[in-house]
């Protein structure tokens, strides 16, 4: 027996956005009831229809019933506030008439198609309002016009789907708190931290002054938002405007910036006016960095810089009482703010964005793929665990990728315009292979596509890499139950051609994280701190786009000994490296990896544990290595009957891997050499002789001129 009963509204599960779901705790449902899957009418200032679903475990403490964004617009009600929450019966929808605002052209079957999907399982009558979201649009809203039968039904897979023309029998849409057309928090994934922390700051001081009144307390007027760029902070500014139904103010440095004098200031002053009259208003300052930078660094042509951040400070400050205005600015710059900008009174709490986790990952991706036809083949929970270091603005990037993958795949098979056409998943690898975290964008290479089974021999050295770089990533549970940390880096040392190189290669691509290859050179700077400088910067893109892997080639030209009269620059860029290196266990997630056939030329410092862990000594390879490169680098070419790899394991004693390779390209050289004379279409096998001319003719080292050698 169905009965009503009064419940707080209480904040909805991400994953539920725009899905039309109310969550209670198996006991409440049982009280009103209803049962998962049961229709609810949810009767605020307006009524509003859900699915009813349980509350996650984790949640059933708190009560309530949880409502996303949406279903609170459509109920007319705000987090905190009662509704009155009953089960509903629903008929199944023969039809549904719905007008799309803003939307002129006419609808095909496809359009049709995805607007019924979108709909699919919701329960609703004539004079509804609906925000759906397309392919490739913002959402928008849906206003019932009619359904078959009348009253409240719900959407199914056959159920048809109409569209009224503009300016038809359409209901007239309802007032609303929230625009459907503007950011909502379930627009947000991966930010359930920054959110929270924004809402006490400034969505409380706007929706519950008398709180703080009755507190004594008075309320937060600034917040600083600093982070990568991309991770959300100008989108979550506009969502909390949105949320609270505040005024909403963007401050962007050119705007205001004016030749003339005294006319910034004015603008400054005119725009905290406009929000003052329009309280409850949020002041959003965009970039503050550049209208805001240290006032000490500032020459003496840069006058208006100068005269802005006085009066930002004034402002901040407010000879008078600001009332329901709110400060909010965002930078990826916060050191080059100015200092006095940075006190409570002022900013009263700053707030780092870091780039989301797996989890924030796959909440992203989620909401950028909530209009995408995927094909079942689609796993997000795995894209979302190779993703490392993207943030929203990369994920948003690899979907709207994904999806052109997806269409150039469908026009070159000529398909029809209002075909099917869904994005499988190796319309995702083609575009993690195109967007890649645009922290690392100037620095990040191509992971080659070198595995450990492409190298012969070294299986002890592959072994050690595995469990220092790829266990920490693969089992963090297992590191930290036992108490034992990732350790800090390895050094690979040996003869030149021994597989340095290659093994770093490999291991990028078996940790599956992101690489980021340095060479000396590109370092060391002729500006005073600016090598010390880019060193900072390397390892700060590192953390932000962790876990990852920094390779050092030939560190002994980065990091030689000191103190022998070198180089300062040099000298200052190995004293920064020790730095830097010193707190990789404070920074988990970076590794470092280096190569180098001078290990002596090395400066000590750096040698120590805690720095590079573990030196590794790359030897010549012995037999059995030797014979395993042999066929590593023959298994790809084709090969006589009478090749015996123990005779060309045993004639190449003392050739390091690297010769061994050019051996075989040589020998597959002359089997292409024959095949082009004689004008065949496949090249010649490599015979034995073939193999024996090319380890006879391979390069040695120049003799010494040094007539006592």
């Amino acid at each position: 027996m169905s009965a009503a009963v009064s419940f707080t509204v209480v904040e909805g599960e991400t994953a539920d956005a725009g899905r039309g779901v109310a969550r209670l705790t198996p006991e409440d449902l049982r009280r009103i009831g209803a049962a998962p899957g049961d229709i609810l009418r949810i009767q605020g200032a307006r009524a509003a229809h859900a699915r009813a679903m349980p509350l996650p475990q984790a949640r059933r403490g708190s009560g309530g019933v949880a409502l996303d964004p949406a279903l609170q617009g459509e109920a007319g009600t705000q987090l905190g506030q009662s509704v009155i929450v009953l089960r509903a019966e629903a008929a199944p929808a023969e039809s549904i008439t719905l007008h799309i605002d803003g939307f002129a052209r006419a609808p095909s079957h496809l359009l049709l198609t995805q607007i019924g999907r979108a709909l699919e399982l919701a329960a609703l009558e004539a004079g509804d309002v609906r925000a759906i979201k397309l392919p490739g649009g913002a959402p928008r809203q849906a206003r019932i016009v009619a359904t078959r039968p009348s009253g409240l039904v719900l959407v199914g897979p056959h159920t048809r789907i109409a569209l009224a023309r503009a300016g038809g029998a359409a209901a007239p849409e309802p007032p609303r708190p929230k625009t459907a057309s503007g950011v909502l928090y379930a627009d947000l994934g991966g930010l359930k931290r920054e959110v929270a922390r924004v809402r006490e700051m400034v969505e409380w001081p706007l929706t519950h002054p008398e709180m703080f009144e009755k507190l004594g307390v008075a309320p937060p007027k600034g917040v600083l938002l600093s982070g990568p760029p991309g991770s959300g902070k100008t989108l979550l500014a506009r969502a909390v405007a949105n949320e609270c139904d505040a005024a909403f103010f963007q401050i962007d440095g050119p705007e205001i910036v004016s030749k003339h004098y005294g006319e910034s200031e004015e603008q400054l002053r005119a725009i905290f006016r406009r929000a003052e009259e329009k309280a409850p208003a949020v002041i959003f300052l965009d970039e503050i960095d550049a209208i805001a930078p240290k006032r000490e660094s500032l020459s003496g042509d840069r006058q208006v810089e100068r005269r802005i951040v006085g009066q930002l400070l004034t402002l901040l400050d407010g000879m008078k009482a600001r009332g329901q205005v709110v400060v909010m600015a965002a930078t990826n710059l916060p050191s080059s703010l100015d200092p006095a900008l940075r006190r409570p009174g002022r900013f009263d709490r700053e707030i780092a964005f870091l780039p989301p986790d797996r989890l924030g990952r796959r909440e992203i991706l989620a909401i950028h793929t909530a209009a995408m036809p995927l094909d079942a083949s689609v796993d997000l929970d795995r894209i979302a665990e190779v993703a490392h270091g993207y943030v929203g603005a990369d994920l948003a990037a690899l979907a709207r990728e994904a999806g052109m993958a997806a269409l150039r795949r469908a026009l070159g098979e000529s398909r029809a315009h209002d075909g099917e056409v869904s994005v499988c998943a190796e319309d995702f690898d083609a575009a993690l292979n195109e967007v890649g975290p645009s922290a690392l964008r100037e620095l990040a290479s191509d992971i080659p596509r070198v595995k450990f089974d492409d190298i012969g021999g070294l299986d002890a050295i592959k072994t050690l890499l595995i469990e220092s770089v790829v266990w920490p990533l693969l089992y963090p549970r297992h590191f930290a139950c036992a108490g034992v940390s990732s350790g800090g880096g390895v050094l690979l040392h040996g003869a030149p051609g021994g597989g340095k190189t290659l093994l770093a290669k490999a291991l990028a691509h078996e940790a599956g994280v992101n690489f980021i290859s340095v060479r000396g050179p590109q370092l060391i700077s002729q500006f005073l701190g600016e090598s010390e400088k880019a060193v900072r910067e390397l390892f700060a893109k590192a953390r932000l786009a962790a876990p990852a892997i920094i390779f050092f080639d030939e560190i002994d030209a980065l990091a030689p000994r000191r103190g022998g009269g070198g180089n300062s620059a040099v000298e200052r860029v190995v004293a920064q490296l020790l730095t830097e290196m010193d707190g990789l266990d404070d920074r988990r997630g970076v590794f470092v990896l280096a190569a180098t056939n001078r290990p002596d030329c090395v400066d000590p410092a750096l040698l120590r544990p805690g720095r590079f862990d573990r030196l590794v000594e790359v030897a010549p390879p012995d037999f059995s290595a030797r014979k395993e490169i042999f066929r590593v680098h023959l298994a790809r070419r084709a090969v006589a009957t009478d090749v015996d790899l123990d005779a060309l394991a045993r004639a190449s004693a003392a050739l390091s891997g690297a010769e061994i390779e050019s051996v075989c390209r040589a020998a597959a050289m002359a089997g292409l050499r024959r095949a082009v004379a004689a004008d065949r279409d496949a090249p010649d096998p490599i015979s034995v002789e073939d193999l024996d001319a090319a380890l006879a003719g391979l390069p040695r080292p120049m003799p010494s001129k040094d007539p006592t050698a």
